[in-house]
C-alpha cells in the first residue's frame, strides 16, 4: 500500500498531490522552453483550482510565487515576476507584543479606556462634551450588555470619572440613552429550542 505519510511532504497542501507531481515533472525536464511552456499551463490550472485567489491583488504573481515554493525554489524558468526570496519565505514572523496593561472594568474593555485618554487630551469645548457623551453612552451599552442589571446614569458618570482619574466629569443634568434602547447581545438570534418545528 502507498500511504500519503510515506510520500514526499507537500509544501502547499491546498494544491494537492497531483499539482505537486506536475511541478516535480516540470523541474525534471531538461529543455528550458518546454519547462516555460508547461509552467505557464500549470499556472492556469492552479488559478482554476483556487478561484478565491482572484480576489487577492496581483493574484497571478501569487500563483508564480506558489509555483516556486512547491519546487523548493529549484525551478529554473522564466517567470514574469521576480523570484521569491527563500530566506524571506522561511524567516519566522516577528513576535507580537501581548498587551500587559490591566483593564479596570472588563465589561468596558480597553477601547473605552483609550477613548477616555483621547478625550482627556482634547481642548475644552462642545466637541469634547459631545465626545464625552458618546463615550458615556457606549459605556452604558457595554455595562447593560454584560451585567444585565439596571444601571443608572450616575453609575456611568462615576465610572468615567474613576477611569479618567477625575479629569472627565459630565455636565450636571446630562442624560444618557434609555435602557430600553439598548439591544441585548443576542437579539435576533433564536434559541434552537424555540424554533418552530
Amino acid at each position: 500500500m502507498d500511504y500519503n505519510t510515506q510520500r514526499k511532504r507537500l509544501r502547499l497542501p491546498e494544491y494537492g498531490r497531483h499539482i505537486q507531481q506536475m511541478v516535480d515533472h516540470i523541474a525534471s525536464i531538461e529543455d528550458r522552453e518546454e519547462r516555460n511552456r508547461l509552467a505557464k499551463s500549470l499556472i492556469a490550472i492552479m488559478g482554476n483550482l483556487n478561484p478565491q485567489l482572484r480576489a487577492v491583488n496581483n493574484f497571478r504573481h501569487k500563483l508564480w510565487d506558489h509555483l516556486f515554493v512547491m519546487s523548493d525554489f529549484n525551478l529554473d524558468i522564466d517567470s514574469p515576476y521576480p523570484r521569491p526570496d527563500m530566506e524571506k519565505y522561511n524567516e519566522k514572523p516577528r513576535r507580537v507584543p501581548y498587551p500587559s496593561h490591566p483593564i479596570n472594568f472588563k465589561y468596558y474593555g480597553r477601547i473605552i479606556e483609550l477613548m477616555i485618554e483621547k478625550a482627556i487630551e482634547m481642548d475644552e469645548g462642545p466637541e469634547k462634551e459631545a465626545f464625552k457623551h458618546l463615550i458615556a453612552n457606549q459605556m452604558k451599552k457595554a455595562n447593560i450588555s454584560w451585567n444585565k442589571e439596571s444601571v443608572t446614569d450616575d453609575d456611568i458618570f462615576r465610572d468615567m470619572e474613576h477611569l479618567s482619574k477625575g479629569r472627565l466629569v459630565m455636565a450636571p443634568g446630562s442624560k444618557l440613552i434609555d435602557k430600553r434602547e439598548v439591544k441585548p447581545v443576542n437579539s435576533g438570534k433564536r434559541s434552537r429550542h424555540h424554533r418552530k418545528r
